[in-house]
């Protein structure tokens, strides 16, 4: 099981460098490095949700990065002094969206809508009967349905839970602010630009130094924990949280130079 560790104190600090840049490129170039150290909480989020849904895991965290992005743009340590909370109300409501829309693109059967009502009456008899919920397989045996059915019903239902954009968010200070107003719009950061900035930031990791380049894909693209890292290379957690620390700063120094070029 793979362990979701962020270090939130570096962010802050790199949230702090960005909110007080002036330069477009500079603040970018932030944007991207922050995105980085908190791409694990993104794959949490993600692959949590993609259990309880049919698309690819990979489509649901790059979405969920859109999340992130829009987070670390529209964050305000005066306004929410919890960065993690923020990013992953963000975060989860990119992704509900996206399953949301999808299924308004995809037009089931007449059939699966009818079948719905009857699915849920019965799940609601079973679990007040039974106490637990029903399996797919008894609840097709109770309508004399077939199995496959069934899933369709309950996965398209699924998709149709979206978080409320009134869905009121906690900001540690006493003060509370809808949703709604937090949300950028679509077109402010897409999955376009993502994968711009993905392969900006891949390119610039491969001019690492191979220690630290080793670390960053360890930590940050196959998801392994500091402990388990330093146990992988023979090290200390401390050396390794030294080399990821020293990574960040010389990732922002190579993409900052390329500007220059």
């Amino acid at each position: 099981m793979a362990e979701y560790n962020v270090n939130y104190d570096e962010i802050a600090e790199y949230l702090k460098l960005y909110k007080a840049a002036d330069d477009e490129k500079e603040k970018k170039h932030l944007q991207n490095i922050i995105a980085l150290a908190a791409m694990p909480l993104v794959k949490k989020i993600g692959r949590g949700l993609a259990r309880r849904n049919t698309d690819p895991v990979e489509d649901i965290i790059q979405v969920g990065s859109v999340g992130l992005v829009k987070a670390i743009q529209l964050y305000n340590p005066k306004v929410s002094e919890n960065f993690k909370t923020y990013a992953t109300y963000l975060i989860t409501g990119e992704i509900r969206h996206y399953l949301r829309d999808k299924v308004a693109m995809i037009k089931a059967p007449r059939e699966i809508y009818e079948l719905a009502y009857r699915v849920n009456k019965v799940m609601q008899k079973l679990k007040d009967e039974q106490g637990n919920e029903p399996s797919e397989a008894i609840i097709a045996e109770e309508l004399g349905t077939s199995v496959g059915k069934v899933k369709e019903v309950i996965d398209v239902e699924r998709r149709k839970q979206t978080i409320s954009l009134d869905q009121i968010i906690s900001t540690g200070n006493d003060e509370s602010l809808s949703l709604f107003d937090k949300i950028a719009d679509d077109n402010h950061y897409n999955l376009e630009s993502f994968h711009e900035d993905k392969i900006l930031l891949n390119d610039a990791i491969k001019k690492l130094d191979v220690k630290l380049q080793e670390v960053i894909v360890l930590n940050y693209f196959e998801d392994m924990s500091q402990t388990q890292i330093a146990l992988k290379l023979g090290i200390s957690q401390m050396q390794v949280s030294r080399r990821l620390k020293k990574a960040l700063q010389n990732l922002l120094q190579i993409l900052s130079e390329k500007e220059k070029v």
